[in-house]
């Protein structure tokens, strides 16, 4: 092999492995375990959630009157992108995480005009949306660890949460323990209660809805 052949061959070696660590780097499982470790309050699991507790937290969704979604802990984008799937062409997902690099990360790993990353609090989403030009939202999932948060935060999330949420939508929660309910029970006329045992680990599911006017 002569030494033109020979720097090819390199180059080319080192691009594919160049090309392996921005894969891995980027790979939404890994930065979902990296920022697991650093923030394990916040960020609550150390695995996403499984496709059978996202089609059965997302089956009640009315898509065809959504044009506002909100999603409160995106993450790497494990709801995120099965809620892109089956929102309209013209409707709106707004993600709502406290963590910048998870932020950072859906912007940068989806390309999809309807998406909207914000770093922020859940607490603050009337003032988000206000912010994007939207009224009220027609429904909301959270992912949030609610029985961890600081001392008060559950309960504005609740409260600002169904101010937002218009009548007929709903707040879409799954949680690993059922002390969520305390959070959202006083601030919905009606409450719907699942579980997920195919997730790791099993899931407690709640829909809270805003009756029609």
């Amino acid at each position: 092999m002569n030494s033109s052949s020979a720097r090819a061959l390199k180059n080319r070696s080192l691009a594919k492995a160049a090309r392996l660590r921005h894969h891995w780097h980027n790979h939404p499982r890994l930065q979902f375990l990296k920022e697991f470790v650093k923030h394990p309050v916040m960020v609550g699991s150390v695995i996403p959630s499984s496709d059978r507790l996202i089609r059965k937290m997302l089956g009640p969704v009315d898509w065809a009157k959504t044009k506002l979604f909100v999603e409160y802990g995106p993450g790497v984008g494990t709801f995120t992108r099965p809620i892109l799937d089956l929102l309209g062409p013209d409707a709106t997902l707004i993600a709502i995480d406290t963590n910048a690099e998870f932020t950072a990360f859906l912007k940068e790993d989806i390309a999809d005009e309807r998406l909207i990353a914000v770093t922020g609090s859940a607490a603050d989403v009337e003032k988000i949306i206000a912010a994007h030009g939207f009224t009220h939202a027609d429904f909301v999932v959270s992912g949030l660890p609610f029985s961890t948060l600081p001392t008060g935060v559950g309960d504005a999330i609740g409260q600002s949460t169904a101010r937002v949420i218009r009548p007929g939508g709903a707040f879409l929660v799954y949680q690993f323990s059922p002390k969520v309910r305390d959070f959202i029970a006083p601030y919905f006329q009606r409450l719907d209660r699942g579980f997920e045992w195919w997730n790791v680990p099993p899931a407690t599911l709640f829909w809270g809805w805003r009756e029609e006017l």
